[in-house]
């Protein structure tokens, strides 16, 4: 098999490109798009520019979109010590910029999750947003969180008096919702939090990225118990959470369970044999032609349907459920007749509805109480006020994931609030996973152990899993664990570009060149990078060869795909361990190009699919 060299990709767009040319291949030749040949596959789909059409547009559009195809020059490298069981967890905490990492996720992670939460920055112009360099975004979020050689702010405020208010946000919002969606599985789901700042701009913007017709709900959040007599107009006492599924069709909510008072709703006055049963009407006001005729109750009163009210019954299947007791006639028979519904046969749970209440899914100041037991603060400044309770995110949850190991997205993870209430939610025996994203921006007076946001959550999801083990029915089975990231620099050095003639300046260059690595790389840090370029995710199972003394050579697999990786680091393959190495062709095997002879390489690629680094 051909021996090939392993360099960072991003394949985002060419993915969508192979998708488009699947679909229309006549539309391509010689690898380029074929436009005349799209228009006419097109037909009447395609919108003529010159014509006014309805869509959302700003001032930055174009280059927010072209942010989400610019490539990563980073890559996660593993923080060991920082998490919990992290050798066998699945859980992961990645400290980032959420657009770089959603980049860095593509390839190992797209199509694989099921519910994305995410409760970003309102655009009250008091809050902050993410400030996005449209040039070298990796490189600037390294200077700005002091890796490199100058600081700055991560987040910048966004004040209404800006000429841009609102296109800044959604210059921020574009391209990570854009990449989002890729990650989704076609079951999936995302859900966001939002107020009344950007609801209007934030369901116009999802609808293009993930199609009107695939709107499910926007769901009103009550935040408060009581108004605030404060407030100058209203008391704002709601937000909205909206709804876009990956594909309307396919997405389906898993019910709430029935509570006692919904039960308690059916009784049985006539003690029918089948059970307790509730009463429902048998009008309707949509037209039907056989829904026109008089009834008899047992007491001899007649009844038709009121004027502009139909039964919803043809007279024949009244009939028979008449005589089958499934009718109500009121306890002295004489009563308007009414459906019996009985609760053995209703659905084994509730329709989740748009209007969440706080006294059943938290409010606010349940948030904050909840945070401040799983955090001790030491200055009141770093504590957030505008969090989401446990039962909140816990119905979340419910609603969309419902099988071991569907995975869990929050990339605007804040103090881990969405982590808090998965860990609580798999106390019914599913073990689902998450994966959260936070920026390290700086408190606004740093602790002797918080220093970050990110620190917030990370010491939050290390607190709430101590409680979990502590409790008697702890299950050691359960995955209470989680592993942390931080997005770097990537291990491949990148070319500079040489414009001096100087020829001495010119060969120091291509020395420098010689090696594909930056100076100072370690093994555990480019293996990370080396399994998401190869789509392997984070969490797969690392065993290393005991039976080969010479090298240290790792096994890497996962129920995600289906051939095995196999990587080497040392700066010499022995020629024992060519020898012994047993690959099938389907494998990779990853080495330095300078640790193989050119007999090793041709040995091995005629194996597996070998790559050189």
């Amino acid at each position: 098999m051909p021996l090939s060299k392993l360099r960072p990709t991003f394949t985002f767009d060419s993915d969508r490109i192979a998708a488009l040319r699947a679909l229309v291949p006549e539309a391509f030749a010689d690898g380029k798009i074929n436009w005349d040949t799209l228009r006419e596959a097109l037909g009447e789909q395609l919108e003529d520019d010159s014509q006014e059409h309805f869509g959302l547009f700003w001032p930055g559009k174009r280059e927010a979109r072209r942010l989400a195809s610019l490539p990563s020059k980073g890559t996660l490298i593993p923080q060991p010590g920082q998490g919990i069981d992290e050798d066998t967890t699945h859980n992961l905490f990645i400290e980032g910029d959420n657009l770089e990492v959603l980049k860095l996720l593509q390839k190992s992670y797209a199509g694989r999750v099921k519910l994305i939460y995410i409760d970003p920055p309102y655009n009250t112009g008091n809050d902050f947003i993410y400030s996005d360099d449209f040039t070298e975004p990796t490189e600037v979020y390294l200077k700005r969180t002091g890796q490199l050689d100058e600081t700055g702010q991560l987040l910048t405020s966004n004040s209404r008096i800006s000429g841009r208010f609102h296109s800044n946000w959604l210059n921020m919002m574009y391209p990570r919702l854009l990449l989002a969606k890729t990650l989704l599985r076609d079951d999936g789901i995302i859900f966001v939090s939002i107020d009344d700042n950007e609801i209007h701009n934030l369901r116009q913007l999802m609808e293009e990225l993930f199609g009107a017709e695939n709107f499910i709900a926007t769901i009103i959040w009550q935040k408060y118990f009581s108004t605030k007599n404060t407030a100058r107009h209203f008391s704002a006492s709601h937000e909205y959470i909206l709804v876009f599924a990956k594909d309307a069709e396919i997405w389906r909510p898993i019910l709430l369970p029935r509570t006692e008072e919904a039960d308690a709703r059916y009784t049985n006055p006539d003690n029918d044999a089948r059970g307790p049963w509730a009463s429902g009407p048998l009008q309707a006001r949509n037209y039907y032609s056989k829904g026109l005729y008089e009834v008899t109750s047992p007491n001899g009163k007649k009844f038709r349907p009121p004027t502009g009210t139909y039964w919803r019954l043809t007279q024949e299947n009244f009939e028979n459920m008449n005589n089958e007791n499934r009718i109500w006639w009121g306890e002295d028979g004489g009563n308007v007749p009414r459906m019996k519904r009985f609760l053995s046969e209703v659905l084994q749970g509730i329709v989740p509805s748009t209007l969440w209440k706080c006294e059943d899914v938290g409010h606010t100041q349940d948030a904050k109480d909840e945070l401040l037991t799983a955090v001790k603060f030491t200055n009141s400044e770093n504590v957030f006020n505008t969090i989401k309770p446990i039962k909140l995110l816990e119905q979340i949850i419910h609603l969309a994931t419902q099988n071991k190991d569907d995975i869990v997205l929050d990339f605007f993870a804040g103090s881990a609030s969405t982590a808090h209430a998965l860990i609580k939610k798999n106390e019914d025996g599913i073990d689902r996973k998450f994966i959260l994203v936070q920026i390290p921006e700086p408190l606004p007076k740093p602790e002797k152990v918080l220093r970050t946001i990110a620190d917030i959550g990370r010491e939050r999801i290390r607190n709430v899993i101590k409680e979990e083990k502590g409790q008697l029915n702890f299950s050691p089975e359960r995955d209470l664990g989680f592993k942390c990231f931080r997005l770097d620099r990537s291990n491949f050095a990148e070319w500079q570009s040489f414009t001096e003639r100087a020829v001495p300046q010119l060969e120091l260059r291509f020395a420098q060149a010689e090696s594909p690595l930056v100076a100072g790389w370690t093994p555990e840090n480019l293996l990370s990078e080396t399994l998401l370029l190869q789509g392997f995710p984070l969490d797969s199972r690392v065993r290393p060869l005991a039976e080969l003394k010479a090298n240290r050579v790792l096994e890497i697999t996962s129920e995600f795909c289906q051939h095995r990786l196999y990587v080497c680091l040392d700066t010499q393959i022995q020629p024992e361990t060519v020898a012994a190495l047993k690959l099938r062709n389907e494998d990779i095997l990853v080495t330095l190009d300078s640790a193989l002879s050119d007999e090793a390489k041709i040995r091995l690629s005629d194996q597996c699919n070998l790559k050189v680094i």
